[in-house]
């Protein structure tokens, strides 16, 4: 079966996209009425995101501790990747392996061209053939389809309304006494008002991120036709997640965004602020896709 589109992930990231662009615009009309000098804000925001962007790839291994391999390192891995990498028509990615009992996968970089796809050593004692294969496929997924790079965009002014709130916060803007009235009172709605920019763009994104992987799953299910051994993958990677020591998966948390399931995860409220939709819900719309496609 050839790779479909997913018209849904497209249109998530124009509307959100365009969502954004909308609050943004209102966040800096109000910052320039406000007189605040924002452009040297929006510089080092830019700088900020830029390298984050352009060094994506460098900073994520570096900050799980995934060493990239060589094919005789990893043959089967390889062999893996190479087959997938000529269904998706992407260009071959770099391939690392984390050294960690969580069992976990991801993808970086910037463009298909810059791409790495890393494994635990945990995945790789957890699941069988067919299973890493159909994770791989997930991670592969999110490389044809771009996600790091509109995630990264859609994060820049974001990033701004961040630094504006620490700055109001931090930088001595909240005065007292009558001669710092003004500005203590300029100071607090500049805070509430970047506060309030960043929560929607916080929320926006975390809508789409947690699409995407539905896309992921899609594109996942297209590539290796086995929809149902990511099922299965998802039910032993969440089974062995809740067995693994807390100490064990702080050492992660940061890096939860890019695994194909959080090393941290629970059912309350705090699911609205998640990067990863429900896996009930990912393996109810897999099993649906397993019957339409009759697999």
């Amino acid at each position: 079966m050839k790779w479909i589109r997913d018209k849904g992930l497209t249109f998530r990231m124009f509307l959100t996209m365009f969502l954004l662009a909308l609050v943004y615009l209102a966040f800096l009309t109000i910052l320039y009425a406000y007189g605040v000098n924002f452009m040297g804000l929006m510089l080092f925001a830019g700088v900020f995101l830029f390298m984050q962007y352009y060094f994506s790839d460098k900073l994520v291994l570096m900050g799980t501790g995934a060493r990239i391999v060589s094919e005789d390192e990893a043959p089967e891995l390889y062999a893996i990747v190479r087959r997938l990498v000529i269904e998706a028509n992407i260009p071959m990615p770099k391939i690392a392996i984390v050294d960690t009992p969580i069992p976990n996968a991801f993808a970086t970089g910037r463009n298909p061209k810059n791409a790495v796809v890393a494994v635990t050593t945990g995945l790789l004692r957890t699941l069988n053939k067919d299973e890493i294969e159909a994770v791989i496929g997930h991670e592969l997924s999110h490389i044809k389809n771009r996600d790091v790079a509109v995630l990264t965009i859609a994060s820049f002014i974001s990033t701004i309304a961040f630094f504006v709130m620490r700055w109001a916060m931090f930088m001595g803007m909240f005065g007292f006494g009558d001669e710092r009235k003004d500005s203590g009172l300029t100071s607090i709605a500049l805070f509430t008002i970047s506060a309030l920019v960043w929560l929607i763009s916080f929320l926006l994104i975390r809508a789409l991120s947690r699409y995407r992987e539905f896309a992921a799953d899609m594109g996942s299910a297209i590539l290796t036709r086995k929809p149902r051994a990511l099922i299965s993958a998802l039910l032993k990677i969440s089974g062995k997640m809740d067995r693994i020591s807390p100490n064990v998966k702080k050492e992660v948390e940061g890096m939860n965004a890019f695994f194909i399931i959080p090393a941290i995860s629970g059912e309350s409220i705090l699911s609205l602020f998640s990067t990863h939709p429900p896996i009930e819900k990912r393996i109810e719309r897999l099993e649906k896709l397993a019957r339409e496609l009759g697999y």
